[in-house]
This record gives structure tokens, sequence and C-alpha cells, in this order.
């Protein structure tokens, strides 16, 4: 059994927080709010997932140090646009642990994968990145989930599927940190976007096309950064492609309905509740697909929506209309 650090009080690091208490590791949060930790200290509740009771293993901080010391992993679970800040301030506290990339995204700034991140303010740590279709929701409540592990650290992949793994969560290794991290951020795009066809009324014909014409946006752009065309059609592309842009507890797809009703982004932000990573990677993805020159129209129009007051509909006239191609 291991000491684990979750750096993350939200709804993905305390669904990790509850499956991986119930195999017996001790489990420690960390939460950038007082009263998110009073919460899952006093009430055994987590505001994301009402339903829930967190197990008595579950202890949560406020200190990074208090969080992380006496640890053997580190789980980073924080929202992709604050991770290098997150990182720089509890870097000082990491010996030798693992550290884990559980949050999906690109660093606006940089554009930089999340792992490439933490590589910079930790140039000699371990890391890894765990992808895949899953739902805080269903995880939290033992529902049998799917997921993969990725890194260029064989001893720290075996390791993490041999802890993390139980009947209600199967696990699956890939050397492939790359494409694993690419097609866990760059869905929540196409999410959003299946999530403006709802708002439209649009059917499934038009989702079919859209998450499969949207892969291969992902994969061209994927590749071209350095990933494994396979791992596009795997858990952490396909898979986690599927799962987020049909459900309902997708926030980038219920962000991306909003929009598609006629709100506005800040609008969207404040009725969903919660960081919507795709309005934050939009950018990334059409700032890379232009620096490399591939062609990635759904993203070019779902920026315009967002960026240049494109209409919706007008978005999807013109996806429909573009010049005939092969497949």
């Amino acid at each position: 059994m291991k000491k684990i650090a979750i750096i993350g009080s939200g709804s993905w690091g305390v669904a990790l927080a509850i499956h991986l208490s119930k195999l017996g590791h001790q489990i420690k949060l960390w939460s950038h709010s007082e009263s998110e930790a009073d919460l899952i200290n006093n009430e055994r509740k987590c505001k994301f997932l009402p339903n829930v009771t967190i197990p008595d293993g579950i202890t949560a901080y406020t200190e990074y140090k208090d969080a992380i010391d006496g640890s053997e992993l580190i789980l980073h679970v924080t929202p992709s646009k604050f991770t290098r800040e997150n990182v720089k301030k509890y870097k000082q506290y990491v010996t030798n642990q693992p550290i884990i990339m559980c949050s999906k995204g690109f660093e606006k700034e940089t554009l930089l994968p999340l792992d490439e991140v933490v590589r910079q303010e930790i140039p000699n740590a371990r890391i890894g990145a765990f992808s895949g279709p899953s739902h805080a929701e269903e995880v939290s409540i033992g529902i049998p989930t799917v997921m993969v592990i990725a890194s260029n650290d064989d001893e720290l992949l075996f390791d993490i599927q041999n802890s993390f793994m139980s009947p209600e969560l199967r696990i699956y290794t890939s050397r492939d940190i790359r494409g694993v991290e690419i097609g866990g951020a760059f869905k929540n795009i196409i999410a959003f976007c299946a999530g403006v066809a709802a708002g439209l009324g649009l059917g499934d014909n038009s989702f079919a096309a859209l998450i499969t014409r949207g892969l291969g946006e992902i994969t061209r752009l994927g590749v071209t950064l350095g990933g494994n065309k396979d791992t596009f059609y795997g858990l952490s592309g396909l898979g986690d492609l599927i799962v987020t842009c049909l459900s309902e507890h997708s926030r980038n797809r219920r962000a991306g309905k909003l929009i598609g009703q006629g709100k506005t982004i800040e609008e969207a932000r404040k009725e969903v509740g919660m960081v919507i990573e795709s309005i934050d990677n939009i950018e990334a993805a059409y700032e890379l697909a232009k620096i490399h020159n591939i062609e990635m129209p759904i993203v070019n129009g779902v920026y315009d929506i967002l960026y240049n007051n494109l209409d919706p509909k007008e978005a999807v006239t013109m996806l429909m209309t573009r010049d005939k191609k092969f497949e």
C-alpha cells in the first residue's frame, strides 16, 4: 500500500482519492480552498460529487508541504492553466516521488503539454500521464472504467498499473506519453463542439461526423507533435473522445451546448460552475495548427465562434460547404 499525495480536490481528484483509498492506499489531498478542505474533512463530502461519501482514509490539507511530506507518489489533478503555478509552489517538497499528470491540457502561453511543463520546473522528475474515458461521477461510485498510464519509465508504468488496478478500474500501459497527453487535451475541444451541435438541435448523423472528423484533426496534429498514430485510436484518443462528446457528465459538452443555445462564454462558465478545459485549450490548438500548417477546420470554426463572433449555425454551414475532398 502506498502513501499518495493528490494535488487538487475537484471532482477528478476526489474520485481518484476514493478509488485509491478503497484499495487501501493512504491518501492526502491538497485543496486550494479552506472551505473545500473542511467539507471533505468534517462532512466527508465534495461539492462537485454531492452524492458520494468520502472514506475516512482521506484527509485534505491547504498546505502543499502537509499533503506531500512522506508521500511515495504525487498525482497532479489541477486545471491545466494552473499547472505551472502549482508545480512552482510544491516542487520544493518533491524528493524522488514520481509525478503522475491526471490533468488534461496544454499551457496556453508556451503551447507545451503538461508533462513538459513539469519537466521544465523539475528536470529530474519521473513523470507519467494518466488518461482515458473516465468521468469522475462514475469512477467515484465504482462503475467499471478502463484507462491508460503512459510514461517512458517502465518501472513507473507497471507500478501504477499494479497499484491502481481493481475489478472496477482496468489499466493499460503505454510508452507514448506525448500521444496520450495530446488526445486527452484536444478531445475536450471536439466535445465542446458536440455540445454546440446539441444546442443547435442537430442529430445523430451530425454527432457521428463530428467525432470522426474531429478525431482526424486531433490525429493529424498529434502525429506532427510526436504522438503515435495508433494512440489516437485507443483509450486516450477515441475512447475519451466518445465519452466526452456524448455524455451529459461532460462539462465541456455542457458549455458548448450553452453556447449553441446563444449564451456567452462567461454565462456558460458561470452555469457550468467548474473550469472548462476546452475553452482554455482551443487557443492552443488553433495556434499549434497554424505553426505546423495542419488543416483543422473544426478547431478553426469553434475558435471563430468563441473569439470572432461567428454564429454557430454559420459555422456548421461553412464546414458542410468546404471544398470537395477525398476522405
